[in-house]
């Protein structure tokens, strides 16, 4: 007699979830795009991602951007901006701050296009705000 496997109400199996993960840090990568001439890529690779400025803003060195990376247990979004000014946040949904890890980061275990494209703006308002602080 073979003994099968029955999957569980509510669960994922590991390669769906290895699915959605590389979904979800592909997508969250693609948020950093438009910033690329700009920024400087630091990291590409299959689980990081990270940018930070081409000019030496601060203390003589260049200041982290943001970064996507894809860990064990979710994909992280970080974007320094929001450390540097919280305000940004204003107006952000409640179902993405439930995402918020710290200050200024995001987990994330699947692709969700609507919080993707509602960061896709918060990181436009973090880049002008580094634009306008003189600090690209």
């Amino acid at each position: 007699m073979v003994a099968r496997k029955t999957a569980r109400v509510g669960t994922t199996s590991a390669p769906d979830r290895a699915d959605d993960f590389g979904k979800a840090f592909y997508a969250l990568k693609q948020i950093f795009a438009p910033y690329e001439n700009r920024l400087h890529v630091i990291a590409d690779s299959r689980e990081k991602y990270y940018l930070e400025t081409k000019s030496r803003s601060y203390n003589g060195r260049p200041l982290f951007f943001g970064a996507a990376i894809l860990g064990r247990s979710y994909v992280s979004f970080h974007l320094m901006p929001l450390y540097w000014d919280p305000s940004l946040l204003k107006g952000a949904s409640a179902e993405l701050q439930k995402h918020m890890q710290g200050k200024s980061c995001f987990n994330f275990t699947s692709p969700d296009p609507a919080l993707f494209r509602e960061l896709a703006k918060l990181t436009n308002r973090g880049f002008a705000l580094y634009n306008r602080k003189n600090l690209l």
